[in-house]
């Protein structure tokens, strides 16, 4: 078949709960041969996006099916104002078949219904197929994003007495509904409606990680939702940082800072490692910061995006760690 020629008679629908093993399976499969690993289906070792994501909104989930057998799946996200999708995944035995079009097209649907205001996904850079099939879509390649790593630090000496350092686990539940809105109040000072409170539950309910937050006298100053452990989307022995913000003023580098520190605080804790950590390269001052912790880039993505060059949330100035995989 040519490379715009569509597979007929493939089903879209949602995800169903006892199709996760086989998704998972697809997405290992499907990114590991993209990427020339030996083995396939060994990519992302025990870490694992489809059941958590799933777990999530499973709404949220699109499967294809072909001649009754699952052939591919796509990830929607919300965050409020802001929306991504993502892992889209193909089985390769379907590769130019036009299945990721027809994935795509009820996954603007589910953004339509949510009324998003942004949209975006992370891709590979060296691949113009697919940045030529999400410009169909309206998304256009802005920046480079960084997948960056550090190894985890020895604990150092005492730390500034101004910041109070906890996490979503150790709040009573009580507490747990003024936390989410203090969180939202610190990403719509970023971006107008950017919420990720869907992070939030999907990591504590699922025992995923956990939420770390900084207050300073004036509150809530910084949060950062870390996965760790197999199962999550790090894997054994990492921390990873799926979304960390910090409340935009003069001295939100040095929040910045201080919410490193308690991010390694953590991973000491749970014994991982390593840290890993995405930054749009647009929020150069983050990225500067994440480059003077330690960390190095391991792999780099673009940014693609609805909208015009001035819209969403990269750019310099904004202290938000996320990369849209």
């Amino acid at each position: 078949m040519s490379a715009t020629q569509p597979q007929p008679d493939v089903l879209i629908r949602p995800l169903a709960a006892s199709e996760l093993a086989e998704a998972d399976r697809i997405i290992r499969v499907a990114f590991g041969t993209f990427l020339g690993i030996p083995e396939p289906a060994r990519f992302m070792g025990d870490a694992e996006y489809a059941r958590p994501r799933w777990k999530a909104d499973p709404a949220a989930v699109l499967a294809a099916e072909h001649a009754g057998k699952l052939i591919g799946s796509n990830f929607a996200t919300n965050w409020g104002s802001f929306g991504f999708f993502g892992p889209l995944t193909v089985e390769p035995e379907y590769w130019n078949r036009g299945v990721a079009q027809q994935l795509l097209a009820p996954t603007m649907e589910i953004f339509r219904r949510w009324r998003t205001r942004h949209l975006g996904l992370y891709t590979f850079t060296h691949s113009p197929k697919h940045m030529a099939l999400y410009q169909k879509f309206g998304f256009w390649p802005r920046d480079l994003v960084a997948v960056t790593a550090k190894q985890t630090p020895p604990a150092s000496a005492a730390r500034s007495s101004d910041y109070e350092i906890t996490s979503l686990c150790q709040t009573i539940i009580e507490d747990r509904l003024q936390i989410l809105a203090a969180c939202a109040e610190v990403t719509n000072a970023n971006f107008e409606g950017l919420d990720v409170e869907r992070e939030i539950r999907a990591v504590d309910s699922q025992k995923l990680g956990d939420t770390i937050l900084l207050f300073d006298a004036s509150g809530l100053a910084a949060f950062a939702v870390c996965h760790s452990g197999p199962g999550s989307e790090a894997g054994s022995g990492v921390c990873y940082i799926k979304f960390a913000a910090v409340r935009p003023g003069r001295r939100a580098g040095e929040i910045l800072e201080r919410l490193f520190d308690a991010v390694e605080d953590y991973a000491r804790a749970v014994n991982a490692t390593k840290i890993t950590a995405g930054v749009n390269l647009a929020r150069r001052e983050a990225f500067q910061a994440l480059v003077a912790r330690g960390f190095r880039a391991e792999m780099q993505g673009v940014a693609m995006e609805s909208g015009d060059e001035n819209s969403g949330y990269n750019r310099a100035g904004v202290y938000i760690l996320d990369d849209w995989r």
